[in-house]
């Protein structure tokens, strides 16, 4: 395989990008990410069962060139290489940083050291974060940019969008308006690698979108105003190309994408009721059981259920977020509300979860607590339940005469949405 050679680098022909994942987006717009595929869990929390990519881009101008976020440290030499596959013997201009957590900043010392003469471009917070995370002290290798300053590269511009809190405070996008392509950060983004395409039009996306509630729900879920204010901020955008730092290139599918965003922001919701519940012995299940059924006898056919005490809260909270309809429901445990459900009510309550029909059932042997607690969360959360239930030891036929009256009440409200 031919190779040439620039002082101590080695730089890979056009032979070998067959074995890298680069990819031309747009006129001189390039992918040069990477894909994990060995990571269990997102953040330490969320399980990644398909893998998930840290997606980085090159712009080039005719003057200057300029990297659009790097990625995750252990993976940093693969993408360091398609880099170098792609510009040959010429150098990067700008590091432009539009998230600051470290699965896309943590390559950042390694690229300053590959590429010397390299300038970190981010906003104020952006450099603050970056000294404080790797220690870089060296004023001179950091451009400071403002809210809707730009950079030109020689026949394209780099134009910088603040968007903070989407979803921590140093967020930010890059326009390119001469090509329609939009650097958009975690925004729009999802949970999956990339297998093999790189733009939508170039795979079947069909599984990704389970992947995008999740990902916005465990992830973003929190900080629905402030992706309202950054969709409002890039409304003026002429896109045709949406790049995130996770998943797909957006193209052919834009709209959709954009349209799940913009109603997850506001708290919209899909016809679909989400039944999450704990139990330790089967009692408290079998509640949950007779309210699926019954639901389903009154013509609900979207009913999701999950046992909190073996799923995965990431998939419960992406479902509590994705249909109207959300009842819990668990046992007390030593004078408290049952751990695993308890855990899936922090989640509801720290994303501020809202514009719900909601219902809760509790159980308990001897004291209660289960029903109270259910009912302190949902006042945290200013949500007032459609009807309550509270069994005794185990379901009688008056518990079922409860349930249909507590599913006739959830469903006439449902209908009312």
């Amino acid at each position: 395989m031919s190779r040439f050679h620039n002082g101590e680098k080695t730089f890979p022909t056009q032979e070998n990008k067959q074995v890298m994942n680069i990819r031309e987006i747009t006129n001189d717009v390039y992918y040069v990410g990477v894909n994990d595929r060995t990571t269990d869990r997102f953040e330490g929390l969320w399980p990644l069962p398909n893998g998930v990519s840290y997606n980085s881009y090159i712009v080039k101008g005719q003057e200057k060139t300029a990297l659009i976020d790097s990625v995750e440290v252990g993976y940093v030499q693969n993408s360091i290489r398609a880099i170098l596959s792609e510009i040959g013997n010429e150098k990067i201009d700008y590091l432009v940083v539009n998230h600051m957590e470290p699965d896309h900043s943590g390559g950042i010392p390694v690229m300053l050291a590959q590429f010397p003469e390299l300038k970190v471009v981010g906003n104020k917070q952006t450099i603050v974060m970056i000294k404080g995370f790797y220690h870089i002290t060296d004023d001179d290798r950091f451009m400071e940019i403002s809210d809707g300053a730009t950079i030109d590269l020689g026949g394209k511009s780099l134009k910088f969008i603040l968007t903070p809190m989407v979803h921590w405070p140093e967020t930010m996008m890059t326009y390119v308006e001469e090509d329609g392509v939009l650097f958009s950060g975690d925004a729009f983004g999802c949970f999956g690698a990339l297998n093999g395409g790189v733009v939508d039009e170039e795979m079947n996306t069909d599984w990704y979108w389970d992947e995008m509630y999740r990902y916005y729900s465990n992830i973003v879920g929190k900080y629905g105003k402030f992706v309202q204010k950054a969709m409002e901020k890039t409304s003026g955008c002429k896109v045709k190309y949406l790049c995130s730092t996770h998943g797909p290139v957006w193209h052919k599918e834009l709209k959709k994408v954009v349209e799940i965003y913009d109603r997850l922001s506001k708290y919209e919701s899909e016809a679909g009721v989400t039944i999450v519940y704990g139990s330790m012995y089967g009692n408290t299940g079998e509640i949950a059981e007779e309210i699926a059924r019954q639901l389903a006898a009154r013509g609900i056919k979207n009913i999701k259920i999950h046992n909190a005490n073996k799923d995965e809260l990431s998939y419960m909270i992406s479902d509590a977020f994705r249909y109207e309809g959300l009842i819990v429901g668990g046992p007390t445990y030593s004078m408290h509300l049952f751990p695993p459900v308890e855990a899936f009510m922090i989640a509801m309550e720290t994303r501020e979860i809202k514009n719900k029909v909601m219902a809760t059932f509790g159980s308990f042997t001897w004291a209660s607590a289960a029903a109270k607690s259910l009912g302190e969360y949902l006042g945290k959360m200013k949500a007032e339940p459609i009807a309550t239930l509270e069994m005794k030891h185990s379901a009688k036929e008056s518990t079922y005469k409860e349930i249909e009256t507590m599913v006739d009440k959830f469903v006439a409200e449902l209908r009312l949405k």
